[in-house]
């Protein structure tokens, strides 16, 4: 595994540590000294969240759910990193990171249930699908505007950091993020403060229909992080032990108290921005096809078969399993009922204002078929 030492200078050129693509180099010359259990668990887990993007996306062209936005392709980066994060440190996502969840212990039918904003959804269906939260893990929920998640970040980062905690955050964001207002925000605030924040970038060549050439004349995106003051590294975005390597570097030294690291994952999206999206019409012809032969699942499942850890037949049989678990989950959800009506007017407030009170009481007499009270010409309380 890489040294924390590799950031102790000054940052400056030498600071953007490449550890770029390999994707022909035989899979089992790979250096690392990750558990087997945790190698095993490291491929269910991309397993499981290749299938839930696939039963997912299979849903919503079916009718049976409004939308959905899938990661195919990125799993070796969502749980390499998330492999090197300990339980209280805190995770501030975008919306092509499930895996991570996941690799947390997130219960996968609280997940589905956001899918269908069910009455079994932590968010009352008060989210779009596919932006879980999940405060048991740590894991804040995703929204949708692009780079929200990284300031964040650094203000929970900054937080600890006052408090003497040795915990870190990590933000995860795409190449399009890097052009918002609050990525630069944060980062700025960050590199003042050292705060022990990991920005991780997957920079998956397209932010939405804009290839990368065309956000930004920069030659690679660690490199921005040098005029902020803090060390970078690129890193194969589709091995998921060069992943690994590379985040537990940075996480040891934020967590040392040297201050953010920036990673850049190189990868590919290798399907749609979301379910509303035809990638056909702004991707060049091939392109994909070309991305598809470095598949980060097929990539592992090639190293953990040629040394010896699983066998062909172990390969299959965990896939199948996957398939099914998520599609039991997707069945239970989709028959179970819709949140509340009174769950229109819950989890804001500790204690429900008497003006709430009264709104929750009418609205449900109203549906029920009995208004109790008509206070809409009510002098307004404040």
């Amino acid at each position: 595994m890489a040294d924390s030492a590799l950031f102790e200078s000054t940052p400056g050129e030498a600071d953007v540590l490449s550890v770029l693509p390999t994707f022909d180099e035989d899979p089992t010359s790979v250096s690392h000294d990750i558990p087997e259990d945790d190698l095993l668990r490291m491929h269910r887990v991309m397993t499981l969240t290749r299938a839930l993007d696939e039963r997912g996306m299979r849903y919503q062209r079916q009718g049976r759910l409004g939308f959905y936005l899938p990661s195919f392709g990125e799993e070796a980066l969502q749980i390499g990193s998330a492999y090197c994060f300990e339980d209280d440190d805190w995770m501030f996502p975008h919306y092509r990171v499930p895996g991570t969840a996941l690799w947390r212990g997130a219960e996968l039918d609280q997940m589905v249930a956001n899918l269908f904003g069910n009455r079994d959804d932590n968010g009352r269906g008060r989210q779009m699908p596919v932006h879980y939260t999940m405060s048991e893990i740590n894991w804040v929920s995703v929204s949708s505007p692009l780079g929200t998640q990284v300031v964040q970040a650094v203000g929970t980062a900054r937080a600890m950091q006052i408090r003497g905690e040795k915990k870190v955050a990590v933000t995860y964001f795409g190449d399009g993020s890097s052009s918002t207002n609050d990525f630069h925000t944060g980062m700025n605030f960050a590199g003042v403060w050292k705060a022990p924040v990991i920005f991780f970038c997957n920079n998956n060549r397209w932010a939405i229909s804009t290839p990368f050439e065309q956000q930004c004349a920069a030659r690679n995106l660690a490199e921005k992080a040098i005029g902020y003051g803090m060390p970078a590294m690129r890193v194969d975005g589709n091995d998921v032990l060069a992943v690994a390597q590379a985040t537990r570097s940075a996480v040891e030294h934020a967590r040392a108290g040297n201050g953010p690291v920036f990673i850049e994952a190189m990868s590919y999206r290798m399907g749609p921005h979301s379910s509303s999206d035809d990638p056909t019409v702004y991707q060049p012809a091939g392109e994909r096809e070309e991305w598809q032969r470095r598949d980060p699942i097929a990539r592992f499942r090639r190293y953990l078969t040629g040394t010896g850890v699983m066998t062909e037949d172990e390969v299959k049989g965990i896939e199948e399993e996957c398939a099914e678990i998520v599609l039991a989950s997707f069945k239970r959800n989709e028959q179970v009922e819709k949140p509340t009506l009174e769950s229109l007017f819950e989890d804001v407030y500790a204690k429900m204002p008497d003006i709430l009170r009264e709104q929750s009481d009418f609205l449900v007499a109203f549906e029920g078929g009995e208004v109790r009270e008509d206070t809409s010409g009510a002098e307004f309380p404040l």
